[in-house]
């Protein structure tokens, strides 16, 4: 079998500089929370906690005097309650999830109804309705936009970070297809990751040149689902969290394997997964 990895792969940028924002804090300080898991893969988080790295859920959780936020980030009634408590923040919130923020904030200053299409049960997307002053929604549905009376004709759209991209203009073409019925003012901004793109692109990429297809992350890691369904449209997919996930099965008749991984996967278990795959091709 011959084993391919994909051109982007292991931590993004925006995880990568989280985790040493935190590591650093947990080394100088003997330990740190966060507000919530820094990231959505078990691996890392059973690292970081080995370096005394501790999940808080909830605020009145938080036991020391420093709390770091994860890369997620939060809305800002959460920041005012932190600062309010005289907690230190160590902010590991993404850049790219800052810039969907800040583009939340400026509809709401602009007086415009956000709609941001994405999870809403997701962290990221929770924080980002939040900067849009609870004048806003998210969905993955553009028809539920019909559901809410006397929407405003003042829209602005922006994304989950880690969406795919066809999915977010698919959806954007929907909300104007609604929207300009009613005279709208429309306003658009593209929040979706760079990294996360290229990540995508490459993967899919791949796909289209092989037999089988793993994408390895953490089963509740949403950028992870996301590869697991691109790929899927090309290949023949399956999403491990570990090699020991790795089903014997998958491989018959396969001779040509393609990787990638989440932008939370470590390269520990990336490489742990490619060397399973090489002793079970040496042993057949």
């Amino acid at each position: 079998m011959k084993v391919e990895c994909a051109s982007n792969i292991g931590f993004c940028f925006g995880v990568r500089r989280a985790i040493n924002i935190l590591e650093k804090t947990a080394s100088e300080r003997g330990g740190v929370e966060t507000l919530g898991a820094l990231v959505h893969n078990q691996q890392v988080l059973n690292r970081l906690s080995g370096m005394g790295v501790r999940v808080v859920k909830n605020i009145d959780d938080i036991s020391g005097c420093t709390v770091a936020i994860s890369s997620h980030g939060v809305g800002p009634a959460v920041l005012a309650e932190l600062k309010s408590k005289g907690l230190e923040i160590v902010d590991t919130t993404c850049p790219f999830v800052k810039r969907a923020q800040v583009a939340a904030k400026r509809f709401h200053d602009a007086g415009f109804f956000t709609v941001i299409y994405g999870d809403v049960n997701h962290p990221e997307v929770k924080g980002i309705l939040g900067w849009a002053g609870g004048n806003g929604l998210a969905t993955l549905n553009p028809q539920g936009l019909d559901d809410i009376p006397d929407l405003s004709r003042y829209i602005g759209v922006l994304s989950q970070t880690t969406q795919i991209p066809t999915g977010f203009t698919s959806f954007v073409k929907n909300v104007i297809d609604q929207a300009l019925v009613k005279d709208a003012e429309i306003r658009i901004a593209d929040t979706l990751c760079h990294d996360i793109r290229d990540r995508q692109a490459a993967a899919l990429e791949l796909a289209g040149r092989v037999d089988l297809m793993l994408v390895i992350g953490g089963h509740n890691s949403a950028n992870t689902r996301h590869l697991l369904d691109l790929c899927k449209t090309v290949s023949n997919t399956h999403l491990i969290e570990t090699a020991s996930e790795l089903q014997t099965d998958w491989l018959k008749g396969v001779s040509r394997i393609g990787i990638t991984s989440g932008a939370s996967t470590d390269e520990t278990t990336i490489s742990e997964v490619c060397s399973y795959l090489d002793r079970l091709s040496a042993g057949a």
